[in-house]
């Protein structure tokens, strides 16, 4: 989907205030922002955590309503109000059959573990870094071919469940992942009940990226990775059928659509002869 960039510069009270925000705008996108520095910026009246140079960033979830409003308030008083027209999507409905009936379905017992995982991976998520990272743009982190996209409605064993807020990336066990983008690695686990080993990424401003299902984990928690760095493999563990990524992107604990920040997957090298 082609990135769009608004660049909006209004008179309010005698006073310049400039807004620009970069990203499509429809259900599942993430926008990234600039304005005035020391600035305050709020989306549909909730404040948004903005940088010393005026960055801000903001998600619009799966089901996000037809418009919403950013108002930014800058240090003079000047007001700038920008009506967001957000575009409806049309999702899926995919159909996976041959998952582990407990994967599924899990036994009482289960549930304590998957609240308990749940909580870590939402910790790690509400983190709101004043950092950057994302600015760097993104990149695919593994080479394959799609086999789920966002927002599609689930059918798991003839059993509707929630949608899927990913996307899946087949290739063999052992494939390389790499980081989407700049950041500093927030959470690893070696075996969560739905997605195996597992790889968080804190990018700025509660901007993170997750790959999940991992055959390994290259990487600690703490530790800073630059966009393409080598943090994974490509697995099976958790709730899978076959080798695949996940790749997951969250502004704070919104799950959005990471194929829309970047461009078609690129095309297998041709081997030499």
């Amino acid at each position: 989907m082609r990135l769009l960039l608004l660049a909006v510069v209004l008179l309010v009270g005698g006073q310049a205030s400039a807004l620009e925000l970069k990203g499509p705008f429809t259900q599942g996108a993430l926008i990234t922002g600039k304005t005035s520095p020391g600035s305050k910026v709020l989306l549909d009246g909730i404040p948004l955590s903005t940088l010393p140079d005026g960055r801000f960033v903001f998600g619009l979830p799966r089901d996000a309503k037809p418009r919403a409003l950013l108002s930014v308030r800058d240090k003079d008083g000047g007001v700038t109000q920008r009506t967001l027209k957000i575009r409806k999507r049309d999702y899926r409905i995919q159909r996976i059959d041959g998952l582990p009936k407990r994967k599924v379905t899990p036994k009482k017992r289960d549930y304590k573990r998957i609240a308990r995982e749940r909580n870590l991976l939402n910790a790690a998520r509400h983190r709101v870094t004043q950092i950057a990272d994302f600015k760097s743009g993104f990149i695919w982190p593994a080479r394959g071919r799609i086999s789920g996209v966002y927002g599609s409605q689930r059918i798991l064993n003839g059993k509707p469940r929630a949608p899927h807020l990913g996307v899946d990336i087949a290739a063999p066990t052992g494939s390389p992942v790499f980081a989407a983008s700049d950041g500093v690695v927030s959470l690893t686990h070696e075996g969560m009940f739905f997605t195996g080993k597992t790889v968080q990424i804190d990018h700025g401003l509660g901007v993170g990226t997750i790959y999940i299902h991992l055959s390994k984990v290259l990487v600690k928690e703490g530790q800073r990775v630059s966009k393409g760095a080598l943090i994974g493999r490509i697995g099976k563990t958790g709730r899978a059928t076959g080798p695949h990524l996940h790749w997951g992107l969250t502004w704070k604990t919104m799950r959005l659509d990471p194929s829309l920040l970047v461009g078609p997957m690129p095309k297998p090298a041709k081997k030499k002869r």
